[in-house]
């Protein structure tokens, strides 16, 4: 940093300001900085995720419309009333709503009233498919409340805010009626409390086959350990890493190793007593997000929903830094204006390697959109690309149906605004991160 009493008498002017030329040196210390930044996340770059992640973000925006509509007494809404549903959807301002309903005619129909009102409803197809992820997600409760509770048996109070809780409701395979009545079947494992106006989701009981990680469950698997710990402690198991194709790993082999011997504390273990900004209570915050990502059935989750549990679990307040700098653990996806975190195991290229049926019937509704992303840089006419943001792909193109509504049908939208934007960590700040 460049300092006044480095400066002669005569490069300061007669009211003590700079000249020009010394925040011309500002200006480009600050863009060689930022240069530098740029090159780091380059070489970083996995674009099979990057990829996976612009995927993902159009079949978001399909759901967030399908959950809107469901929220309906009839399952239909009027366009106008939709539109408030624009922010959620991720939708930009110059796409008009009603082209982006009909690019997916098999899952969406557009009908217009006698007075000229346009409605979108569900097609039977769309109506079927509903029908099975309901069932999917009964038969995936179970598993979704084990998750739930050891989400609270990870959390330093034993208790999460209800709030934050449904941030993980898309990801974890959690219903619509998750707040309403789901939260209430399971009293054996948690409960319902009330603190200070807010609620919480509280532990019931300690469920000692529960506190054991994800990685410690494939270390017996595969014959790594011989046997679990009787409880929570000192962990010494590595993460398995997974490096962009041309990263230089031999030049950083000896930090990871050492890095990989390191022992940590159990997420499900008593963490209070770890000293902030140690080794050991950065790699314990690694372990927790890398449970937290095994619970999603995407091995996936937006980067601003881990970071509202800081508090609860003990992590770290540059929970991204740290995701940064573990990049070969967990992958950070720039694509949108939040990010992404993947568990870089659970990936082979931009596939997922287990999928379990929520993730398969989530593929079912992308197959049957029409919305595909914006035009990358096409050779010729015909050549389209399903990676970014706009409404191209026209072969699903359908004529909107004109089909009577009677005027006296009530037809209701709903006020609370409740639907969860899984669309995509601001990027305002986050550059900083990576310069560690």
């Amino acid at each position: 940093m460049i300092r006044r009493r480095f400066l002669s008498s005569a490069s300061i002017d007669k009211v003590g300001s700079y000249p020009d030329w010394v925040f011309s040196v500002f200006q480009k210390r600050w863009m060689a900085t930022n240069r530098r930044v740029q090159d780091r996340s380059t070489l970083k770059k996995m674009h099979d995720l990057e990829y996976a992640t612009e995927r993902w973000k159009a079949v978001s925006k399909i759901l967030t419309v399908m959950e809107a509509l469901k929220k309906e007494p009839e399952q239909v809404i009027s366009l106008r009333h939709l539109e408030k549903y624009r922010q959620q959807i991720n939708l930009s301002k110059q796409h008009k709503l009603e082209d982006f309903i009909r690019k997916s005619p098999k899952l969406f129909e557009l009908y217009k009233d006698k007075k000229g009102v346009v409605w979108c409803g569900f097609t039977e197809k769309a109506e079927y498919l509903l029908e099975k992820q309901a069932r999917i997600l009964e038969q995936h409760s179970q598993k979704a409340a084990e998750y739930v509770t050891r989400l609270l048996m990870m959390s330093v109070d034993k208790r999460l805010p209800v709030d934050k809780v449904i941030h993980f409701r898309r990801d974890m395979g959690l219903p619509d009626d998750f707040r309403r009545r789901w939260i209430h079947m399971f009293p054996e494992h948690f409960k319902v409390v009330r603190v200070e106006d807010d609620e919480y989701l509280q532990l019931v009981s300690w469920n000692p086959s529960w506190a054991v990680t994800e990685l410690e469950k494939k270390a017996l698997a595969t014959g790594v350990i011989s046997e679990l710990q009787p409880e929570p402690g000192v962990l010494s198991l590595p993460f398995p890493m997974k490096f962009p194709r041309d990263y230089k790993v031999y030049r950083h082999g000896g930090r990871i190793e050492h890095f990989q011997k390191r022992s940590y504390l159990s997420p499900y273990a008593d963490a209070r007593g770890l000293m902030p900004g140690s080794q050991e209570f950065d790699k314990r915050a690694v372990a927790i997000m890398h449970e937290l990502l095994s619970f999603t059935t995407e091995k996936r989750l937006l980067a601003d929903h881990l970071t509202h549990f800081r508090r609860e679990f003990v992590m770290p307040q540059k929970l991204m830094r740290l995701l940064l700098k573990h990049f070969a653990i967990f992958y950070v996806s720039e694509r949108g204006k939040r990010f992404s975190v993947f568990l870089t195991e659970a990936y082979d290229r931009m596939e997922l390697i287990d999928k379990c049926p929520l993730v398969l019937w989530k593929e079912k509704i992308h197959k049957l959109s029409g919305y595909r992303g914006r035009r990358k840089r096409i050779k010729n006419y015909n050549e389209l690309s399903e990676f970014d943001d706009d409404l191209i792909d026209t072969s699903h193109e359908k004529e909107i149906s004109l089909v009577e509504v009677e005027d006296d049908e009530t037809l209701s939208a709903d006020e609370d605004g409740s639907i969860v934007d899984d669309s995509e960590m601001d990027i305002r700040g986050v550059n900083d991160a990576y310069e560690d």
